[in-house]
């Protein structure tokens, strides 16, 4: 479906995850900059490639372009919660909050009713009427949908792909100081500007003061809650073993065939449903003993996997001949295959499974 275009936490996890104990010492840049470049690409590339929405010749622009708003975005995510040491309970939420600022205040999507006009997807805005939230002037549907999309493609599936291919003493560490956040922050506020900019994106749509304020204070409530000490306290429970990956696997699938339901209030209750319970048990296997990278790998790795299948079954966003759609859709299952197969290769290669809790 389409979407919108510590001693710190070291010392935490390694107390509290044994075997994953970061090294001491500061890495050389280079080593640092790899995963930070690796995520750059990878964001935007699963944010609007993965699961279909373009063909691809656009590949690459679409990564030269976006890259900065959306792997921008998860850079910083991302460092922001190893930095606080709250690991993917942080990254689940600030995702969130990206995705109603991504949606909500730089394209203006979940407002804008002729968003998507002059794309293949024209034909669900009167779907998407059926969940219309009177005043605001958005639809649940299409919120879920392209908030979820964040969540999964533009931020935890990337993040949890490139920290499989690091050593596991530098999978939990911040990739960048002060000076480098910096830069990444002014990167993605470019990026976003850019889009912003784009009256051809928005089609000259601006969201009314009320729809702004919304956006912004939902937002700003998901980073509040990212924020809270608790996250950064989350003992682990080993009283019970962590279930093998492959189950994490399906139940994320599952949630994310959930936003593939029929349309309208039912459909979306249902929906939200499927995602809090999957979301729970996910949360909760992961304080068990015996919980590591390999299933949060197996998580984003579904994730993909499913945006991947389903890329023969949507068009891209501008018409194409079938056969430019279908190699773009073979392209993406060879690019998913590769990179999450050699995730799984690293993994293999590197420590047995260990415990990694979910703070």
């Amino acid at each position: 479906m389409p979407h919108e275009h510590r001693p710190t936490a070291d010392q935490h996890h390694a107390s509290s995850a044994p075997g994953e104990q970061p090294t001491t010492g500061r890495l050389p840049v280079r080593r640092r900059l790899v995963p930070v470049l690796a995520l750059l690409v990878l964001a935007p590339w699963a944010a609007e490639c993965s699961w279909g929405g373009f063909t691809l010749d656009d590949f690459l622009p679409v990564v030269v372009f976006l890259g900065p708003m959306y792997g921008g975005a998860a850079i910083l995510i991302r460092e922001t919660a190893r930095h606080l040491g709250g690991g993917w309970p942080v990254i689940v939420l600030l995702a969130a909050a990206f995705g109603v600022v991504q949606a909500g205040l730089v394209d203006q999507s979940l407002f804008n009713p002729d968003y998507l006009d002059d794309t293949e997807y024209a034909d669900t805005q009167a779907a998407a009427a059926a969940t219309l939230v009177p005043g605001l002037e958005f639809s649940v549907w299409q919120a879920f949908d392209y908030v979820g999309n964040h969540i999964m493609l533009t931020i935890c599936a990337p993040i949890a792909i490139v920290e499989s291919y690091l050593g596991a003493g530098r999978r939990l560490r911040p990739w960048l100081g002060r000076p480098g956040l910096v830069v990444v922050a002014l990167l993605w506020l470019a990026g976003s500007l850019l889009i912003f900019s784009d009256e051809s994106g928005r089609k000259g749509f601006l969201a009314s003061p009320l729809q702004l304020a919304f956006a912004v204070a939902l937002a700003a409530a998901l980073i509040g809650a990212a924020l809270l000490p608790r996250w950064r306290s989350l003992a682990a429970t080993r009283t019970a073993r962590a279930p093998r990956p492959v189950l994490v696997a399906l139940l994320v699938l599952v949630a994310h065939l959930g936003t593939a339901l029929t349309p309208g209030w039912v459909g979306v209750g249902i929906a939200l449903a499927v995602a809090v319970v999957v979301g729970g048990l996910i949360v909760r296997w992961s304080g068990r003993a015996g919980w590591g990278q390999r299933h949060v790998l197996a998580a984003g790795s579904a994730s993909v996997i499913s945006a991947a299948a389903f890329a023969y079954l949507v068009p891209p966003y501008a018409p194409a001949s079938p056969a430019a759609a279908l190699t773009g859709d073979i392209a993406v299952s060879v690019v998913t295959f590769v990179l999450i197969g050699g995730a799984w290769w690293r993994l293999r290669r590197a420590s047995p499974t260990v415990h990694v809790p979910a703070s």
